[in-house]
């Protein structure tokens, strides 16, 4: 989409400058990527250097062949937030995140593939992206590097992006970014999580719910054939999948909600903090009832799920709250909006439960206040 972005071509929202002062940061996610002649004899072909980075490292770096990634701009820079809004065709739960990445001539991470949609808006000078055929099953990489470099990558089309254009690559499209003189990208990610990811974190769930008294039990044992005293017998296999089971009887509603919280928890450097003095929920009501504000904080991620009786799951940062189905309003508008003024929260702090909803976001950090 060419000028998808035309404010773009001004100047782009963030500096070179101002990024890699994100990527000095500690909290902050960011990778250098070094190819051609920013690697030294004998390196592989792309070297990956993880930050938080010196200052000085910038300065000794040549003049091209390199790309600084940092991830979760949009959290670190609130004012970024904004180019979010465009992609909002989607439920937020799906949006990821605002990776910014700057590269000099030549930069680039090698042609690779994404198993999530990405769209990819030129924010500072050109960058050529070439893209092949979809690939087929398990795509084979390049042995010894940390980056998934493609082996294989055999060019379909190309197009040279300006400032301001846009371009979108469903997943599993193998692409290839390389800059044109100094360039700065902004990437933005959907969440796709994995079958296994999705696993890991519902055993990791169902292991905390089964007590350690719930143990294997064979009270009908019979005494076993001397001949046979090496094999697991029918009734014991039948025993162990009926126990195995049973840990997994979860309910649709619990696995609603255990959704919900699996898609809001937020990588740990990005968990809001806590509040050193979290307010009571009066304390808190009466706060916005002298005409309080309430913000979310950039790094949260709120979503909720309705359950077939009408009543609701609010889940926040990783942390499920039950409301009921006459606080659907309320969760709605959470989820909707960052600033959140006194006039439209002052009609739901008659009510016990949203008053201690309120309250719980806030001392969980995902709210703050403003008391102006």
């Amino acid at each position: 989409m060419r000028g998808a972005f035309p404010a773009f071509r001004a100047a782009p929202p963030l500096a070179p400058d101002e990024l890699a002062g994100l990527a000095c940061e500690p909290e902050v996610e960011s990778r250098l990527v070094r190819s051609g002649s920013a690697r030294t004899i004998g390196e592989p072909a792309f070297v990956v250097e993880h930050g938080p980075f010196d200052e000085q490292r910038f300065a000794a770096l040549p003049e091209r062949d390199w790309t600084l990634l940092v991830q979760d701009v949009d959290k670190q820079a609130p004012e970024l937030a904004d180019l979010l809004d465009p992609f909002r065709f989607v439920p937020d739960w799906r949006i990821d995140d605002l990776m910014v990445s700057y590269a000099t001539d030549g930069g680039g991470v090698g042609p690779h593939l994404d198993q999530y949609d990405v769209f990819l808006v030129q924010g500072l000078g050109r960058r050529r992206w070439r893209i092949a055929a979809p690939q087929a099953g398990e795509a084979a990489l390049v042995d010894g590097l940390e980056l998934k470099v493609l082996a294989r990558f055999e060019a379909a089309d190309e197009w040279v992006l300006e400032p301001g254009d846009l371009l979108y690559l469903p997943p599993g499209v193998p692409h290839e970014g390389v800059a044109l003189g100094d360039c700065m990208t902004f990437s933005v990610g959907f969440r796709a999580p994995s079958g296994r990811e999705l696993h890991a974190d519902l055993a990791e769930l169902l292991y905390q719910g089964l007590p350690e008294a719930a143990r294997f039990a064979d009270p009908d044992l019979e005494a076993a054939d001397p001949a046979m005293r090496g094999e697991i017998d029918p009734n014991a296999l039948a025993r162990v999948r009926a126990a195995v089971r049973a840990g997994f009887a979860a309910t649709d509603a619990e696995l609603d909600a255990w959704f919900a919280r699996f898609v809001t928890e937020p990588k740990p450097q990005l968990r809001p903090e806590a509040p050193d003095q979290p307010l009571d929920p009066e304390a808190l009501a009466d706060e916005i009832r002298r005409g309080a504000a309430l913000a979310r904080d950039p790094r949260s991620r709120l979503a909720w799920v309705a359950s077939p009786g009408g009543d609701l799951v609010l889940a926040a940062d990783g942390e499920a709250h039950p409301l009921p189905a006459k606080l659907r309003p309320l969760a709605v508008l959470l989820c909707a909006e960052r600033e959140l003024p006194p006039d439209a929260l002052r009609r739901y702090l008659d009510d016990p439960v949203a008053r201690a909803l309120l309250a719980a976001l806030h001392a969980q950090g995902c709210l703050d206040l403003d008391p102006t």
